[in-house]
């Protein structure tokens, strides 16, 4: 079977596809990835075939920043790309409205990889569900919209979806976390799977770490790992930030990839860092410091890590609001009146806030995601595995592993 990997170009959604995708080659399956210029290295360092969307007019088209306009050039990105591979099936991530419509278009299945936790409506239950500053019901009424608008914009508005009333599932949307992240009594939409965490990152470079670890031994004071996401709206985190690591016990790494405009104080213990990479950084922490997004927070608690956040947006309060409930997290105010290191410390400190982490942690690394995802891949396949007709090219035509002069992908 000849499949696509088509999510988002940003590591968040790109690494969980990346570790489906190796799964189902070591199957035997003919897997390439198709995304930003920027990834090329990364799926090189996968070792997976890559081509660019940029070849195939796909500017932007893949990058989270920029995925609800884009869409019209994801949708064509991918009809060429697949058209050329002769691609049986697409997996793709949350948000790739332009995915979802090209397997209508290509009549082929579609997985989704979602987040730690469900973005949507549940089937049933749920009700009293604390809104977070939005309702699912609004979230997913505002990704149907931007859906449909999409539509229109393609020439399919006229068409029925396949899916239904929940076309943004697409065949099957795998979530990387575990039910406990889901509200008590709440039922999932039937093609929801949990999958777990479906860890996967580029190679660390050994010189690059042991110049951080070797930074980070000058002061011996105890490491928190801190991993912002987008920034949508309110007040910077870096006050806060330089509150907590100014003078105090501990000191901080921070991951800049997505913190836009980044304000050290000059004698606050902060040392930023721009990796594609993050699992050293939380092996050397004690503490993980987020503001909510599904990366840094699974890689923490697969380390058995607490957490401490501070959500922002769009997932973002929606997973803290699990994470707390799961007792694997504090909350971590952005505002002034709470002390920032007086709330590290009682975070660092709480034996029964690690404990929890490690239990949540290890069942999630218990998952074994990349074979579970693999798994609900061949059987979406198992009804279509005919590939779409007058296809023969190789996958993906043209394509090459090698590494180019990218940037970095956050």
């Amino acid at each position: 079977m000849k499949i696509l990997l088509c999510p988002l170009s940003d590591g968040g959604y790109l690494y969980p596809a990346i570790a489906a995708g190796r799964e189902l080659r070591r199957r035997g399956h003919d897997v390439g990835v198709l995304g930003r210029s920027t990834a090329a290295t990364v799926a090189s360092d996968a070792g997976l075939p890559f081509a660019a969307a940029e070849d195939y007019g796909g500017h932007r088209a893949f990058s989270a920043t920029w995925w609800g306009p884009t869409g019209a050039a994801q949708y064509r990105a991918i009809v060429r790309a697949a058209r050329e591979a002769g691609a049986d099936l697409l997996v793709t991530s949350v948000l790739c409205n332009g995915a979802l419509l090209a397997a209508e278009t290509l009549d082929v299945p579609v997985v989704v990889i979602g987040l730690a936790a469900h973005l949507w409506d549940y089937r049933s239950g749920g009700d009293d569900e604390p809104h977070l500053g939005r309702t699912r019901q609004s979230r997913t009424q505002d990704c149907l919209r931007i859906h449909n608008g999409l539509r229109e914009q393609t020439g399919l508005a006229g068409r029925a979806s396949r899916w239904g009333d929940e076309p943004l599932l697409g065949d099957a949307l795998l979530l990387r976390g575990d039910p406990e992240l889901e509200y008590p009594g709440a039922r999932l939409p039937e093609r929801v799977r949990h999958v777990g965490p479906l860890s996967w990152e580029p190679t660390p470079d050994p010189a690059e770490v042991d110049a951080i670890a070797d930074h980070l031994s000058r002061s011996g004071k105890p490491v928190v790992y801190v991993h912002l996401g987008r920034f949508f709206e309110g007040r910077s985190l870096w006050p806060r930030l330089n509150e907590a690591f100014t003078g105090g016990r501990f000191q901080a790494v921070v991951e800049q990839g997505r913190s836009t405009d980044p304000q050290p104080a000059p004698d606050a213990d902060i040392l930023l860092v721009r990796k594609r990479w993050m699992g050293p950084l939380v092996d050397r922490a004690g503490l993980v410091l987020s503001s909510g997004t599904s990366a840094p927070v699974l890689a923490a608690l697969l380390r058995g890590r607490p957490l401490a956040l501070s959500p922002n947006g769009s997932e973002q309060p929606l997973l803290t609001g699990a994470c707390l409930r799961a007792g694997v997290a504090v909350h971590f105010p952005n505002r002034p009146s709470a002390a920032a290191s007086a709330l590290l410390e009682s975070a660092w400190r709480d034996d029964g806030l690690r404990a929890r982490a490690h239990v949540l942690g290890s069942r999630l690394a218990a998952m074994d995601g990349a074979a579970r995802a693999a798994d609900v891949v061949e059987r979406v396949a198992g009804a279509s595995a005919a590939p779409p007709a007058g296809a023969t090219a190789a996958f993906p035509a043209g394509a090459s592993t090698a590494p180019s002069a990218v940037a970095s992908v956050s």
